[in-house]
């Protein structure tokens, strides 16, 4: 069979643009070099608990038209990202907020907050901060920036924070209300069933073959089996690494069951903020469906250097990757027939409701 398109990759962008064209009477074709559907939002059940595979997912957003399109798919519950962070013995809740400012100064106000923040903000206050220390505490102060934030980014990244451009935290929220919502979007929630589920009914009617990569793909079948490629893969993998290889973090998963245990923690999402506890996080996963399953499942997850061959999670966008990536979009503008999308085929960490957002816009220009 001849198709109209073959999509590499069968994460979120690659199934929203299969549905699209399916749904146009396109014939399509997805293939995964995993032997799984979902991407890095691939959910499995075990103990009857859906298990983030790939880490912790949280579908959030303000667009309504993206709210509207997923849960076509699925029936969202109305979970709310509420994490804590453990520094030694003690806990705090996130974002920073008034929660936070009391059980870590014993105080009631957020004028009293705002005042220590202050004073400690011109202590350390850089006008045109040059790493990512001097920007933190340049916005919240040296005892947030300490407890809560230095270890933890250095683990994430591997590099001290004197060492991280500023730009990585030049958003960071502080609040001064006692509101431990995460997130600040309208439409919060998790899949009933998990994202697999949502995943499989994104592609009902497309053809899916599963554990083969694309030049695996074309060296079987030839590039006369298709018209175009929608390619969601590492966008210099795809040109052989010809001009370099673009760097990224990964992360490293170390999944628990404990039958007798029914809840570990008493939160979906623990960080562990100080610098000598290998792991950043704890997930129990039961908490994302409100304590459905039994015992418990608990992942730790390990931030890790990345080389090719590892599972490439967050682009290191310093000034070099960037100038790469930039070398890469040339060349990949010049490619006919092929069109590169999502995280790792434009090399830019993408929300799950961005990435749906990017894939229907292509799909209206493309199947116009």
């Amino acid at each position: 069979m001849k198709y109209d398109y073959l999509i590499v990759g069968a994460g979120l962008f690659g199934a929203v643009f299969a549905h699209e064209a399916t749904s146009r009477g396109k014939k399509v074709l997805v293939i995964d070099k995993r032997n799984n559907i979902a991407g890095n939002i691939y959910t499995e059940e075990e103990h009857g608990i859906n298990v983030h595979k790939y880490g912790a997912h949280i579908f959030h957003t303000s667009d309504k038209k993206v709210w509207d399109y997923v849960n076509e798919f699925a029936e969202f519950n109305n979970f709310i990202n509420a994490p804590v962070a453990k520094y030694g013995d003690e806990l705090y809740n996130l974002p920073f907020n008034m929660n936070t400012f009391s059980k870590m100064w014993g105080i009631q106000t957020p004028e009293e907050a705002k005042k220590i923040i202050d004073d400690q903000k011109k202590d350390g206050f850089k006008e045109n901060p040059e790493n990512l220390e001097e920007q933190a505490i340049s916005l919240v102060g040296k005892d947030i920036y300490e407890k809560l934030i230095k270890g933890y980014t250095q683990k994430q990244w591997g590099r001290k924070c004197t060492e991280l451009p500023a730009f990585i935290i030049k958003r960071l929220p502080v609040r001064f209300t006692f509101d431990n919502n995460y997130f600040n979007d309208r439409y919060q929630g998790i899949p009933i069933g998990g994202y697999t589920k949502m995943v499989e009914n994104m592609l009902k009617g497309t053809d899916v073959k599963l554990g083969i990569t694309y030049k695996e793909y074309i060296a079987e079948n030839g590039s006369d089996s298709f018209d175009k490629v929608i390619y969601t893969g590492p966008v210099d993998e795809y040109f052989d690494f010809r001009l370099g290889t673009l760097e990224y973090r990964s992360l490293r998963f170390e999944e628990e069951y404990m039958p007798d245990c029914d809840n570990y923690q008493g939160n979906a999402a623990v960080n562990y903020t100080s610098s000598d506890v290998p792991y950043t996080r704890i997930i129990e996963h039961k908490h994302f469906e409100f304590g459905a399953g039994d015992g418990t499942v608990i992942t730790r997850e390990y931030p890790s250097e990345w080389k090719p061959g590892d599972e490439p999670y967050y682009p290191v966008n310093n000034d070099r990757n960037n100038t790469l990536y930039e070398q890469y979009k040339a060349l990949a503008e010049e490619e006919k027939n092929v069109i590169f999308g999502g995280r790792l085929g434009v090399y830019k960490y993408f929300d799950m409701d961005k990435v749906i957002a990017s894939s229907l816009e292509l799909a209206e220009t493309e199947l116009a």
